[in-house]
């Protein structure tokens, strides 16, 4: 239990030491102090925005500051280190102190709050929060909020890039209590991932070279051929075993299949119509020994052909060759 107790003793005294700093340094702009013990005694790094205020006329001011802490908090051999802010209007504690002496100059509350919002963000910060409370202008209390950009209330991100600073303003009416919230200009979410390629010096992604298209064969130069044939609207692209219907045989019509002689056109054997033999004389095969050198298989492959009608295709050649 001595260790605990131990713990809790040093923290308090660190916090009664910070807020003695921060009443002493007021005029000076309090924005942080930082507490470290050393082998050499107890470093304490103070943050002001107008550092010769705290040191002083000849460094007066803070060997007041050293004894006191010396004596009054038992500290072992504390050394202070005054710095100047670089960027005070993103210091929450210096922003908070301003507004908390603007409404004790008599500023109204949404001046003060706005102009300070608009302080903080032209300084670079990300977000911030502005939370005035009390009796701010009657006799009832109560809160006026003032926030911009982005903003974290809880978990780690908050712990880490959310600076939080308090001031309490002074007035008749009673005291008014301020504080400011500003998100570091430096700050990055989990969420935000950024990819590297290889102009960041990342490993450049091998890409998959295009596929090779192979040379089309004699059958595939047939079927495309054909199929950027125009056609008529209505006409059914795909005609297995159907015959085109067309009229009786036209007048001087000699020696086809139907008349019984051999045939010499593609009309001239029983199922080739117009648009059959338009079909064929586009797959290559115009005339009627191209028919019977080829087989059924290819002519089945024809658009509009069909296997069927491949069949009786060569069946009807066959047969007139025969009786022939």
């Amino acid at each position: 239990m001595a260790v605990e107790r131990k713990l809790v003793d040093e923290h308090v005294r660190r916090v009664m030491v910070r807020e003695y700093l921060k009443k002493e340094t007021e005029r000076a702009g309090f924005g942080g102090v930082d507490i470290q013990r050393t082998p050499m005694g107890t470093r304490i790094t103070l943050i002001a925005e107008r550092p010769g205020f705290v040191i002083g006329r000849r460094g007066a001011t803070i060997k007041k500051l050293t004894e006191d802490l010396s004596t009054r908090f038992k500290l072992d051999n504390p050394q202070i280190d005054v710095q100047e802010d670089s960027n005070p209007s993103i210091n929450a504690s210096i922003m908070a102190m301003k507004l908390a002496e603007a409404l004790e100059r008599g500023w109204h509350f949404r001046r003060a709050g706005h102009s300070t919002l608009r302080r903080i963000m032209d300084g670079g910060a990300k977000g911030v929060l502005i939370v005035i409370s009390g009796k701010i202008t009657g006799g009832r209390s109560r809160r006026e909020k003032f926030k911009e950009g982005h903003i974290k209330f809880c978990g780690e991100p908050s712990l880490i890039w959310m600076d939080v600073g308090y001031a309490v303003a002074r007035k008749k009416l009673g005291a008014i209590g301020v504080k400011v919230a500003i998100m570091d200009p430096k700050a990055r979410m989990p969420d935000e991932v950024e990819i590297k390629g290889a102009e960041h010096g990342g490993t450049p992604v091998a890409s998959a070279p295009p596929p090779s298209i192979p040379p089309l064969s004699d059958y595939a130069r047939s079927e495309l051929a054909s199929a950027t044939q125009p056609q008529a609207i209505g006409t059914p692209t795909t005609t297995e075993g159907m015959e085109d219907e067309e009229g009786p045989t036209p007048p001087g019509h000699t020696g086809g299949s139907r008349k019984g002689g051999r045939p010499t056109k593609l009309t001239d054997i029983e199922g080739i119509g117009k648009k059959k033999a338009e079909a064929l004389t586009a797959a290559g095969f115009g005339d009627v020994d191209a028919l019977r050198q080829t087989s059924v298989d290819d002519l089945a492959r024809i658009a509009g052909i069909g296997e069927n009608l491949a069949k009786k295709i060569k069946q009807e050649l066959e047969r007139l060759d025969g009786g022939a």
